[in-house]
């Protein structure tokens, strides 16, 4: 079989989320939307539903696949309905809703409920996005209360630049939050994963840690709660061909890297249609057999080329790590000119194995 596959360690997974939690010392909400950013929704739920004080997701049907799966913990849809028709759904499943729009407190007020609901009050508070505007946001909870309708309402809202940490940006929305909610009796949450690490004075009752759970950083310079997390994916595969090639010779398509001096080349079978970044550049750093090394060269569909020539005991067979616990993913995102969340959600073909250690 085709050797590229990802390994992903549910006890790193783990220790994340505990990182997150004890760091701040509020309620967690584990992000799982996307597949688990790539990694598995179900089996990383799976892996931290005892622990874990919930899970969001971004809609009814990835909370759907974890009901089926038998995760009975509370799941944020991150999105809320996007038709009333899903309403009923919603109380079937006991899942909880963000309101972000006034349709959608039309929608509940309108569509006669089983059970009450827990809504997450959403405003935006500056990233203008989704959110209500400030100017409806006291308006909107007391209708929720009015609706009688709801069991618990969370005020929220959601950074647009907490990954900058010298941007005074978060700031100026906690204090347009603040403001908005003055006088109303609720736990809020505000805080996402770079917030979570990066920003220690912003309260938040519950927190939603994302990326930060499979490890990577969202910062582009060193910090030091980052600097703990344990990376949960590594994505490796294996030499298939060796090449011995004197200087001079262009390699793969379109001849971007020449040979400077004799070389030898590994081919390794893993490409773009695997969600490794096509626009990885020479000189992305991978781990042969231990040792680091480089890739050589454009990335095609189903393979890619790194150098041997000073990792002499490589040859066929050898191990790669694409990326993982040597080449930290946030490493190979800035090489490719993207961030680690786009490459762990581009992952496809490649077989996830799961693993406890």
């Amino acid at each position: 079989m085709r050797p590229a596959r990802a390994l992903i360690d549910l006890q790193a997974l783990r220790h994340n989320y505990q990182l997150a939690r004890e760091t701040t010392g509020a309620k967690a909400l584990a992000v799982i939307k996307a597949d688990a950013y790539g990694h598995g929704a179900v089996r990383c739920a799976q892996a931290l539903e005892a622990e874990a004080d919930g899970f969001a997701v971004a809609c009814i049907e990835e909370a759907l696949e974890l009901r089926e799966a038998g995760i009975r913990a509370p799941v944020l849809l991150l999105e809320g309905f996007f038709e009333a028709s899903e309403l009923p759904l919603i109380v079937e499943h006991d899942f909880w809703c963000v309101v972000h729009s006034l349709w959608q407190l039309d929608a509940i007020e309108q569509t006669p409920v089983a059970q009450p609901l827990n809504i997450w009050l959403k405003l935006d508070s500056g990233m203008h996005r989704v959110g209500l505007h400030p100017a409806d946001y006291q308006a909107a909870y007391q209708r929720l209360l009015a609706s009688g309708k709801v069991a618990k309402i969370v005020l929220m809202s959601h950074f647009a630049r907490a990954d900058e940490l010298d941007c005074a940006r978060s700031e100026e929305q906690v204090a347009v939050f603040e403001a908005a909610r003055k006088g109303l009796s609720a736990q809020i949450s505000l805080r996402n994963s770079p917030a979570v690490l990066g920003w220690p004075n912003i309260s938040s009752d519950w927190v939603r840690p994302g990326i930060l759970l499979y490890g990577a950083t969202p910062f582009d310079q060193p910090q030091a709660l980052a600097g703990r997390l344990k990376p949960v994916m590594t994505l490796e595969s294996k030499v298939i061909c060796v090449r011995e090639l004197p200087a001079g010779e262009p390699i793969g398509y379109g001849g971007g890297f020449v040979t400077d001096r004799a070389m030898r080349i590994g081919v390794v079978a893993m490409g773009y249609a695997d969600g490794y970044p096509r626009h990885a550049p020479t000189g992305t750093p991978v781990y042969i057999d231990g040792q680091p090394s480089r890739l050589l060269g454009r990335v095609s569909m189903d393979m890619l080329c790194v150098d041997l020539t000073d990792v002499p005991q490589a040859g066929l067979g050898s191990q790669v790590e694409l990326w993982g616990k040597n080449v930290l993913a946030s490493e190979v995102a800035t090489h490719a000119g993207t961030i680690p969340y786009q490459i762990f959600c581009n992952l496809r073909r490649v077989p996830r194995l799961y693993s406890e250690a």
